[in-house]
This record gives structure tokens, C-alpha cells and sequence, in this order.
């Protein structure tokens, strides 16, 4: 992995910037080009948009790894009224999500941090022309190299993959604030969680990790993006299976051969067991 520059928890990134959706609506990002992918990931057939239909009126989703709020926004899309509590922690990026909740998701609430295993605080590494790869673990080579696949599987020669990929990791470290999925369920009064959506660049484990004993119960479903190295992801399904779950496991085409999946958990009884019956059939 390269050096990194240095800088405090407030220096400024990418300047901030605005795209429209594809329905129209605008959203306030760093990287227009992210936030249209990130869209997409939201709304496609993957196991996010799974999640999101199995969603019921005025369920509470905890979103951890929010981002700029896309995956809230199309979580209340699928459903109205949500109670939706979205943690980011990059402040630059943390800014976008408060301004894209208030505007298309009112109500929803923004929380400046990570989440992990335990509180406290950590370096984190910013990827400003990359923020959804930005991460506590982020690996410049390994997130090049998964990159370079994506890119690849999309139609881009070597020599476009290449110009795409100069430059996109090059990161600073942060201190962010850590907190866990525990202690946010107590300090917003979540009585009960219908789904925990998880994306945090390898830090997955830590934050299921951060979940008490006495919590899982009131934790309907779990979506999660899992990077599987040094096998992770057996071990956050093995986790998640001896919390009471069932478990989908998928990757998009675009990523085959990568190490990076999607896993849906839900309890028995959930209407997902019921999108599965029907796939099978």
C-alpha cells in the first residue's frame, strides 16, 4: 500500500457537487459518477432492492455505510413512512447525506460516524475521488485491482481502465468517531431494527460485532456487502446463522472474480422467505 497524506477530521475534500438521478431528482455528492453507480446498485436486482421490498410501513432501517443517502433514499422509496437512521463518517461526505435526507427524505435521521466493534476513535482512509471506497481498512492495491475488474466486466479497454484507475485511490487518513450498532439502537430509542443495511469496506465484521447478544432479537433482516478475504465472509454468515438468520448470498455479474459478495439475513417468517419460495419455483 502507497503513503498516504495526513489531514485533520475537518480539511476539506472534493469540492461538492450535484447530479440528477435518473428519475430528475438532484442529489448533493463529491463524485457524480459514484453516486450514479451507487444508484444503481440501490435500485437494481441485487439483494438491496430485495431488502427494500420486504419492507412495511413505518419500519425503522439502521443504515451504516450511508454514504451520500442514496441507499436511504431508495429504501424510502420502496416504502413509506420508514423511520430511517443513516450513519456516515467522512465529513465531507456526511454533509451530502445531511442535505440529500432533508430533501428527500425528511425526517430521516444523519449521524456524523462510523460503527464498529466497539466506541471510540480511529483512523480512517478517505478516498475523496473514490468516497464509497473509502474505509478503516482501505487497501489501495485491492481496491485498484477490484476496480480494474468492475471496469473490465463493463466494456472499458485496458487502456480507459487504466486512466480510470490513475490516481482514483489516492487517499488521506482522518480520525473518525466510532460508535456501534448497540449504542445507536439506545440513543435513538430503536426498539427494534426491521433492517440493518451494512457497507463499510471490510469492516463489516466489526460492526455485527458491535451488536449485543440481547439486540440481535430485535434485528429483523441484515443486508450486508462483504469483502471476502481471509475468509470473512464464512465467518460473518457463520456469525449471522448463530444469530437465528437465513442467509442469500450473491454477486453481480460485474464483480465476478472479485472477492466481494452481498448477503440478505432474515429471520424465519420473513417476507423473504417467501421471495425465495417463489424464485425456486
Amino acid at each position: 500500500m502507497s503513503e498516504q497524506r495526513t489531514a485533520p477530521a475537518d480539511a476539506p475534500g472534493a469540492t461538492r457537487r450535484e447530479v440528477n438521478l435518473p428519475d430528475g431528482r438532484r442529489v448533493s455528492c463529491t463524485s457524480p459518477a459514484e453516486a450514479l453507480l451507487i444508484w444503481r446498485e440501490a435500485t437494481g436486482e441485487g439483494l438491496y432492492g430485495l431488502a427494500a421490498r420486504q419492507l412495511r410501513p413505518r419500519d425503522t432501517v439502521l443504515d451504516i455505510g450511508a454514504n451520500i443517502g442514496l441507499v436511504s433514499i431508495a429504501f424510502a422509496d420502496a416504502q413509506r413512512p420508514l423511520r430511517i437512521v443513516s450513519a456516515e463518517p467522512v465529513p465531507d461526505v456526511f454533509a451530502c447525506l445531511r442535505d440529500n435526507l432533508a430533501r428527500h427524505v425528511p425526517g430521516a435521521t444523519p449521524v456524523r460516524t462510523a460503527v464498529g466493534a466497539a466506541p471510540g476513535v480511529q483512523d480512517f482512509t478517505y478516498y475523496p475521488a473514490a468516497p464509497g471506497n473509502s474505509g478503516l481498512y482501505a487497501d489501495r492495491e485491492a481496491d485498484d485491482a477490484l476496480t480494474r475488474t468492475f471496469l473490465r466486466h463493463n466494456g472499458l479497454d485496458e487502456e480507459a481502465v487504466d486512466m480510470m484507475v490513475e490516481g482514483l485511490h489516492e487517499g488521506r487518513n482522518i480520525q473518525v468517531p466510532v460508535t456501534t450498532v448497540s449504542a445507536l439502537m439506545r440513543e435513538h430509542d430503536l426498539r427494534s431494527v426491521a433492517l440493518l443495511k451494512v457497507d463499510v469496506e471490510r469492516a463489516e465484521l466489526d460492526v455485527l460485532r458491535g451488536v449485543d447478544a440481547e439486540d440481535w432479537p430485535r434485528i429483523g433482516a441484515v443486508v450486508a456487502e462483504v469483502h471476502d478475504e481471509g475468509d470473512r465472509l464464512a465467518e460473518l454468515s457463520g456469525l449471522l446463522r448463530g444469530a437465528g438468520f437465513s442467509l442469500r448470498v450473491r454477486q453481480d455479474p460485474a464483480l465476478v472474480g472479485t472477492e466481494l459478495y452481498e448477503v440478505h439475513a432474515h429471520r424465519a417468517g420473513h417476507p423473504a422467505d417467501d421471495a425465495a419460495e417463489e424464485a425456486g419455483r
